[in-house]
């Protein structure tokens, strides 16, 4: 039936307020009005229907892309809509466009490495739109390895102009969104060459195609990369491949803000510190980890949903089957992705706070953060997107066969998600680097350096490496301080052992080398540290609303305990811990299970999603998912006619094939 709520009673359980905990998800009460009433608008509106996206060929769902960008941008204008409006409507639109990477990516680039007369120049023109940008720095042989990049952009001092050049196959630029089929320009980077000189990798302003018939330029060759995984998904983005052929660009057109080149050829660096180019990535990375949480809680609203719905086995005496969500193992598989998808939001908030920490130092010329900057940004972008990539996966496969259709929203979504454990650093390489700051961490301290911020508890080290816990029953689980010093001592001894084993080695680029997996384990632990720790914080913050700290608290005592079940190995053999407080813990757990139960639906409903940015069936806000499959089956071009084509020219024969046959 249209208007019933099916889910009304598992909402009537609720023991916290609802409301306020959307408050606690936005971030705050100006964050949930802006996001409730421009998801809404979108929503509300016809042009952003997602209507059949999944079954369009890629050039009709393309084609559809740019109309919804045009339509988006129209609105923006109608609605005079401020930047932060327009970006979030940009999100509720919820399809992968040129959009993303010309705002995201392009003219954060020229901000970040432009001169304040290059800004002048390009940025009013990119915040209109009349040139669309994107950012060509990952070729077809090298991604991760941005200094092995291949494209060179040598100086012709006698013209006053940079030629840009793709001298190999592997030097093609490859993936970048938006330079397929839409983009005007590019920041290209490429290796600096001036006087026989090779000064590394810069980026540089690139025209790709005339502004009047939007034809690729002489010596340009660019294209479409292909289909990529999924159905409607990533393919509404024209991810493209580029070449140049000695492609002349005036000087002036290389991101100069923190290097130049003179009309004589003469490579100059500025005043502004290198490290300053660092801000950029630092901004984007955290980026990617707030967008974490929003997929996790999607993907967790639609299985939460369902497993309310769904009811399967246990009637008795012809009573009612038992809900799916009722089953402890459906619980031990969901509630913790429910707990990530929360502990990912917070420290999305923590990152926001560090960046513009950062940001400010940097601009007062203090780079004593950077560092720890760089290492919580490139690890946490890794630790949330891969614990993401599979809770979205498996919140798939708690629903059952039904996860499997396009209509649950949940295969589209992992789809459209997936690339993030690829995209700005590849989740092992980044790890990596989170590894070689810890062991420098250790390296140093006992020069009399103390670490501070995220790093701080190694300052702690020799008390670290003897403590053991003193749990006594499943209940001191609860504790903050009970579950920190575990955190804390598993990275530290994981960490110091890592670091011993490296001494070992007398060239210590052969250790990382042998060492690398023990490493990149060392560097979740240290990210799963920051993680609980910044869930710790948020709770000591005065939280309002009736029985939502409770929540919170449980949701929080699931994510870390979880974690403590899940690498149970790493802690026992630290040795901080005994087998039977490994064991007391997984009885809190389960306890903690109990205890969320009741409010699962609710805390779903705090993300405050409308149900066009879930488009999923499975999660419908009114719970009504038979009827609504059913009716959806019809809409496959499959059913327009009871006759598929193709019967006549091959089933028919083969039909009458075997009558004959059948016959003799």
């Amino acid at each position: 039936m249209e208007g019933v709520d099916y889910l009304a009673d598992e909402r009537k359980k609720a023991g916290f307020d609802v409301d306020e905990m959307k408050i606690v998800w936005a971030g705050s009460r100006h964050d949930f009005e802006l996001t409730d009433r421009i998801s809404k608008l979108v929503a509300n509106d016809p042009g952003f229907s997602k209507e059949g996206r999944t079954m369009l060929p890629r050039k009709e769902l393309f084609k559809n892309t740019l109309r919804k960008a045009a339509y988006a941008w129209k609105r923006i204008i109608e609605l005079r809509l401020s930047q932060e409006e327009a970006t979030m409507l940009r999100r509720y639109i919820d399809e992968p466009a040129f959009t993303d990477l010309h705002w995201g990516m392009f003219i954060p680039a020229l901000k970040g490495q432009g001169t304040d007369k290059q800004q002048e120049k390009w940025l009013p023109l990119a915040y209109k739109m009349q040139i669309i940008g994107c950012y060509a720095q990952t070729e077809l042989g090298h991604g991760s390895n941005v200094q092995g990049l291949e494209t060179t952009a040598t100086f012709d001092p006698q013209t006053d102009e940079f030629v840009i050049h793709s001298p190999t196959l592997t030097s093609s630029k490859w993936w970048p969104g938006g330079l397929g089929k839409v983009s005007t320009h590019a920041v290209v980077y490429a290796r600096l060459i001036t006087d026989g000189k090779d000064y590394g990798v810069n980026g540089f302003i690139v025209q790709l195609r005339s502004l009047e018939d939007h034809k690729p330029l002489p010596g340009v060759t660019v294209g479409d990369i292909g289909m990529k995984f999924g159905n409607g998904a990533y393919n509404s983005m024209d991810n493209g491949v580029l070449s140049f052929d000695h492609v002349r660009i005036p000087r002036d057109q290389m991101l100069m803000r923190v290097s130049q080149v003179t009309k004589e050829g003469k490579y100059v660096q500025s005043d502004i510190p290198r490290q300053l180019l660092y801000g950029t990535m630092v901004y984007v990375r955290q980026s990617i980890v707030s967008d974490a949480s929003l997929a996790m809680s999607r993907a967790v609203c639609i299985a939460t949903r369902y497993s309310a719905v769904r009811r399967q086995f246990g009637s008795q005496n012809g009573g009612q089957e038992t809900q799916v969500i009722d089953y402890k193992t459906q619980q031990n598989r969901l509630f913790p992705l429910l707990a990530s998808a929360y502990a990912f939001r917070f420290v999305g908030e923590w990152l926001k706070w560090l960046y513009t920490d950062v940001t400010q130092r940097l601009a007062a010329n203090d780079f004593s953060t950077l560092p720890e900057a760089h290492a919580c940004t490139a690890g946490l972008k890794s630790l949330t997107t891969s614990a993401t990539a599979d809770g979205i996966e498996e919140c798939r496969k708690l629903c059952g066969g039904h996860g499997y259709l396009c209509s649950s929203g949940l295969p589209e979504l992992f789809a459209v998600y997936v690339p993030a454990c690829t995209y700005e650093g590849d989740n092992v390489v980044l790890q990596l680097q989170v590894a070689r700051f810890l062991m420098k961490t250790i390296s140093q301290l006992g020069t009399g350096k103390k670490p501070v911020g995220t790093i701080s508890y190694m300052g702690r080290i020799e008390h670290l490496m003897q403590c053991r816990s003193d749990v006594k029953q499943a209940e001191d689980w609860l504790k903050p301080s009970a579950v920190l010093e575990a955190f804390e001592a598993r990275s530290a001894r994981m960490s110091v052992a890592c670091a011993k084993n490296l001494s070992k080695f007398e060239n210590q680029e052969e250790g990382f080398a042998e060492l690398a997996a023990d490493l990149v384990e060392a560097a979740v632990a240290h990210c799963q540290l920051i993680v609980v720790s910044k869930y710790i914080e948020k709770l000591q913050q005065n939280i309002p609303g009736k029985g939502v700290k409770q929540q919170l608290e449980v949701l929080c005592g699931i994510y870390s305990l979880f974690l403590l079940h899940k690498h149970q190995g790493d802690f026992l053999g630290t040795g901080y811990i005994t087998s039977k407080q490994g064991s007391l813990a997984n009885d809190q757990l389960r306890a903690l299970y109990s205890q969320l139960r009741p409010n699962a639906i609710s805390l779903v409903d705090a993300f405050n999603y409308t149900d066009h940015y879930l488009d999923s069936i499975l999660g419908r806000y009114d719970g009504n998912v038979y009827p609504k499959l059913y009716e959806a089956a019809w809409k496959d071009p499959l059913n327009k006619s009871d006759i598929a084509d193709g019967f006549h020219e091959y089933i028919r024969p083969l039909l009458k094939q075997q009558l004959r046959t059948a016959k003799l």
